[in-house]
């Protein structure tokens, strides 16, 4: 797994979204901190068509993960010329709750170990976030029109990101689980009782 600062600027040069911008603020949170291994997921969106990109990077240090998104903004009536916002956030490792991964698997009955998945997931939660999922309560009876209020799941949603091999290929899907695999390692590692 690309595992340097170079590997890093050379991926964000690779995924072409103001890699200078993006290399600059990621800097600034790293504080010359190592970089162990990195992802970059650059992503286009189209909203009623306007179309937008945003980049998402994960970086891992030996003490933290290290998150940075950058946005475009349009240029409109209040802004005569686009701009771009660039956030970014330190969680320490001891502090990475969890670490979940969904595998998108093809025709599952012809998997072969060590084979890509078709698409990663990888959601990570450290509790900033939750996503709360609501719908109305029943009590079973059918004929009941009572209001049971409601029902749901909370669950941690501090940062999701997606992967395909159909839209960023093989190699970035590669790329997402072997960062998985170290962010995994590292967190459990930090979560570890010290003797």
């Amino acid at each position: 797994m690309p595992g340097t600062t170079t590997d890093l600027r050379r991926s964000l040069h690779h995924a072409g979204y103001y890699p200078e911008l993006v290399g600059d603020v990621l800097d600034v949170a790293l504080a010359g901190e190592e970089v162990l291994g990195h992802l970059v997921h650059p992503e286009t969106t189209f909203d009623s068509a306007e179309v937008r990109r945003h980049v998402t990077v994960l970086v891992l240090t030996p003490t933290r993960l290290v998150l940075a998104h950058v946005d475009d903004h349009p240029a409109d009536a209040e802004h005569p010329s686009a701009s771009a916002s660039a956030t970014t956030e330190s969680v320490p490792l001891a502090h990475l709750h969890t670490v979940s991964l969904t595998h998108v698997v093809p025709v599952p009955e012809r998997h072969t170990p060590g084979a890509v998945p078709a698409e990663l997931t990888l959601a990570l939660g450290w509790g900033a976030v939750r996503r709360i999922d609501l719908e109305p309560a029943t009590c079973g009876d059918p004929s009941c029109d009572a209001d049971h209020g409601l029902t749901g799941t909370s669950s941690p949603d501090d940062v999701v990101v997606r992967v395909s091999a159909q839209a960023e290929g093989a190699e970035a899907v590669r790329a997402a689980v072997a960062f998985a695999r170290a962010l995994s390692a590292a967190s459990a590692q930090a979560g570890a009782p010290r003797p």
